[in-house]
Formats: structure tokens, C-alpha cells, sequence
């Protein structure tokens, strides 16, 4: 084989391997995306607070587990929406940081999560069932009572709540610019057209009412900082940088609960 062929066999096979590549990373992102626990419907939670546990069947059949951490007198309710991994076994304790705060908390495992039905295939209904969750929150809480907090993969769809809806707050725990920004940082050969998961914080944020906050660590291994610095500058919202944060329990950092306490008041 001469070299011009060998050449020509090495571009068609680098070729080929690259369209390999794009093709398993459009048709499986929900495996990079999503890393749930799963739990047998018979596991029962335990934490030291009192809960009540609630499945909710939304408008696209998906069973959703629900936590909510009700108190006497509560100011209102957080409703967390946690990151891309574990479920509501571990992501319950975090009611423990929020609970001394006055508030009710309510936390839902996304499809697929935990005890919930079925699995996340496309990010329409993923956003249409925590709509249909907040909607169902809005008949024990008005909205200026609803407080949301995202974490990770969560203020992605937060967000878009909060554009859709009139929440009191928006907080923001280890926000990503957008997922668009994300992939470009990581997988920058990757043409953006197959995400299917655009998770556009950015865009839901221009119509979003309600004052947003943000938090991010400056050791965070995952969401780099410059999504949060970003999304400040560009939306002119207060941040606070988190010092010697990682990625992983910024509900529980010192700073950000004190913070927070004020930003509820």
C-alpha cells in the first residue's frame, strides 16, 4: 500500500470514529448526564426530622417521589432540587441545613431517581414534570412562599422554573452557564448540534422576576467558577464565592447558610 492510501484508509477510519463517537454521545448523553439511585418501592427513608412522603403522577404518567420536612409556623417552603447523582436516601439530609431557616423543605427525586418511575429520555419532560410538581406545591403554598434552590444539573431546571412561574427567590448552588458552555469546555471537537439537553440557564434567566443568588465554590472540580462569575456579570446578581468549596455540600458551607439566612429574611 502506497502512502497516499494509507493516508486515505487513516482519514476514512479517523473519520468514521469521530461520526462513532458524536452518534453514542447524541443517542446516550443521558448516561453522562444522569447518575441516579435507585431504590425498591418498599425502602423506607430515615432522618432525624419528621417527613411525609408523597408520590405525584404528573401529566407525562412519570411517578415522582416527593419529601416534604414540614414545621410548625413555617415561613414558607424551599423546594431543593438536587444535582445528577443518588437520590432522596442521601439528598433528604440537606433539610437538615435548611430546616433551622424557619421553612418547610420539599425535595423530589427527578424520573428514574430513587423510588421515582421510568427515567429521563428527553429534557421537555423532565421540565414538565417538576412544572407539574410545583404546580401541585402551589395548593398548600402561595408562590411568594416558594422559594427554590437548585444544585448542580438542578439550577438548570430551577431556573426554568422560576422563568415560568413567580417563586419568591431564586438560589442558585453551582450553576452552570449552560450545558452548551459546559460541553464546549469538555468536549470542545463535538459539534453542539446532538445536545440534546441544552439546559440554557442563561436564556431562562432573562425572564426570570424574582431576585436570584448566587453561590459557587472557588475549588469546585466540576461547574468551574466562571459559570457563576459569567451568569453575575451578565445578569448583574449578587454572587458569593465560596472559599475552599468544592463542588459537593455547598447546602451545608458555613458561609452560604449565613448568607442564605439573610437573603430569606
Amino acid at each position: 500500500m502506497n502512502f497516499k492510501k494509507l493516508l486515505k484508509s487513516i482519514l476514512i477510519i479517523a473519520l468514521a470514529s469521530y461520526l462513532a463517537i458524536c452518534g453514542l454521545l447524541y443517542f446516550y448523553q443521558e448516561k453522562l448526564l444522569f447518575h441516579p439511585e435507585k431504590l425498591e418501592q418498599d425502602f423506607q427513608f430515615e432522618f432525624k426530622h419528621e417527613f411525609v412522603e408523597r408520590d405525584i403522577v404528573t401529566s407525562t404518567g412519570h411517578s415522582i417521589n416527593t419529601l416534604l420536612f414540614p414545621q410548625e409556623n413555617a415561613k414558607g417552603v424551599i423546594l431543593y432540587l438536587h444535582g445528577n447523582g443518588g437520590s432522596l436516601k442521601s439528598v433528604g439530609n440537606v433539610s437538615e441545613h435548611f430546616l433551622p431557616l424557619g421553612y418547610d423543605v420539599f425535595m423530589v427525586d427527578y424520573a428514574g431517581y430513587g423510588k421515582s418511575s421510568d427515567e429521563i429520555t428527553q429534557q421537555e419532560e423532565w421540565f414538565e414534570d417538576m412544572q407539574f410538581i410545583y404546580d401541585d406545591l402551589k395548593n398548600s403554598y402561595s408562590e411568594d412562599e416558594i422559594f427554590i434552590i437548585g444544585y448542580s444539573i438542578g439550577t438548570g431546571v430551577a431556573s426554568y422554573l422560576a422563568s415560568q412561574n413567580n417563586p419568591a427567590q431564586l438560589i442558585l448552588h453551582a450553576p452552570y452557564y449552560s450545558m452548551t458552555d459546559m460541553m464546549k469546555r469538555n468536549y470542545p471537537i463535538i459539534p453542539m448540534i446532538i445536545l440534546r439537553y441544552e439546559l440554557a440557564t442563561n436564556q431562562y434567566l432573562k425572564n426570570v422576576d424574582a431576585p436570584v443568588y448566587l453561590f459557587h465554590g472557588d475549588k469546585d472540580e466540576v461547574i468551574p467558577v466562571e459559570s457563576s462569575v459569567m451568569l453575575s456579570e451578565e445578569f448583574n446578581l449578587p454572587f458569593t464565592k465560596l472559599e475552599k468549596q468544592g463542588h459537593m455540600n455547598i447546602a451545608g458551607n458555613t458561609v452560604a447558610l449565613q448568607e442564605l439566612e439573610i437573603i430569606l429574611k
